[in-house]
């Protein structure tokens, strides 16, 4: 995954935090034309050069807040540095920073957080963080490998976690097989349908 739309992810997060008098709406409106704009670039897009020729916009679930989810969020700081299976023999080493605890259309869920060993160490993505997830639209709607979310590390002390699922994305595999992209583990699977972010790619 290219630490671009990294960027664009944490960025467009940090607009939204920072400047309080745009909606929550046009927030994520900017979020997904931020996407569209970094599909559109050639030299950004993960895109194969025949569907980038034909590309308009990606697929997006209509925006829905209660999607954008406040969790209950415990550290987890003795948990071991792992090997995260991906769509290769690739294994980047992670570490599970925390749990997500909320419930979603009457549903407990409880997901973990993970933090990137190597990513931590490149300048402005220190407090990065990586949620990882399955839901029961892969494989219809949406991309069946999974999606991912971008977090930022908690302030110090809060016991609090914005899990905002309109900002989810696929993995860079659900438009080109040369990548290489995390697996989410088993544990972090939504036994509901989570209707919100992008959806699965369709050539338009």
């Amino acid at each position: 995954m290219k630490k671009t739309f990294l960027l664009i992810s944490i960025l467009s997060l940090l607009i939204g935090c920072t400047h309080k008098q745009i909606g929550y709406e046009d927030e994520i409106k900017n979020f997904q034309y931020e996407l569209n704009t970094q599909f559109a670039d050639a030299e950004e897009s993960p895109l194969t050069e025949e569907d980038l020729k034909s590309f308009k916009t990606l697929d997006f679930f209509p925006i829905d807040k209660k999607y954008n989810i406040t969790a209950k969020f415990t550290r987890t700081p003795n948990e071991p540095v792992f090997e995260m299976p991906t769509t290769t023999d690739r294994l980047p080493l992670y570490k599970k920073y925390g749990v997500a605890y909320f419930t979603l259309n009457g549903k407990k869920i409880e997901l973990n957080i993970y933090q990137n060993q190597q990513l931590m160490t490149s300048i402005g993505y220190e407090n990065h963080l990586f949620l990882p997830f399955n839901d029961a639209t892969n494989g219809k709607s949406t991309y069946g490998g999974g999606r991912y979310i971008d977090l930022e590390i908690p302030e110090k002390d809060t016991t609090m976690i914005r899990i905002d699922f309109n900002r989810t994305y696929n993995p860079y595999c659900a438009y080109n097989h040369k990548y290489s992209c995390p697996i989410p583990p088993k544990e972090n699977t939504i036994p509901i349908e989570i209707l919100a972010g992008v959806k699965a790619y369709n050539k338009h």
